[in-house]
């Protein structure tokens, strides 16, 4: 376990969890957010993306967290590891509005670019509410594609999360 994909829904725990295992196996940590995101909550062009994303999982050993559906092609090939976290919608829900309680106007979470204050953002609500009947069935479908090879842990719980990373 060198090279570690995590995906689910956002407020999930994929950041939590990245950072501790980029800790725990000593691998740097690669938070798509910080890649993709510009101040002012302005999108990255897809083609400097795509080449930072390249660069950035060149090294042997990584812990990448983030969904970005049209970077699976690049990343599910190198991953020899994918961790598919699967928290209950309502969940992942709170916990994205919680984000915003906290740390708005305050400081910026340590997964996220540099000037992109959180914000409530019911568009992003819906994305988190609609992520198992829209995004989760194209990620089966990139597994299937791109992944194969790779080992696939799925963990639905924060007590399941904490096992896990217990156990490496």
């Amino acid at each position: 376990m060198r090279r570690i994909l995590i995906v689910g829904n956002s407020g999930g725990g994929k950041s939590t969890l990245a950072r501790r295992l980029g800790e725990k196996l000593a691998v740097p940590v690669v938070h798509l957010d910080v890649l993709f995101w510009k101040p002012g909550w302005v999108e990255a062009e897809e083609d400097a993306f795509r080449a930072v994303i390249r660069k950035a999982l060149e090294a042997p050993a990584w812990v990448c967290d983030g969904n970005f559906a049209g970077s699976l092609d690049i990343r599910l090939p190198r991953a020899d590891t994918v961790i598919w976290i699967r928290q209950p919608r309502l969940l992942c829900l709170a916990r994205a509005i919680w984000r915003v309680a906290t740390y708005r106007g305050r400081r910026i979470r340590p997964d996220m670019a540099a000037g992109c204050d959180e914000k409530f953002d019911p568009a992003f609500y819906r994305y988190i509410w609609d992520y198992d009947a829209k995004t989760a069935p194209r990620l089966e479908v990139a597994l299937a594609q791109y992944a194969g090879h790779a080992r696939l842990v799925h963990l639905r719980s924060d007590r399941e999360i904490a096992a896990f990373l217990a156990a490496v």
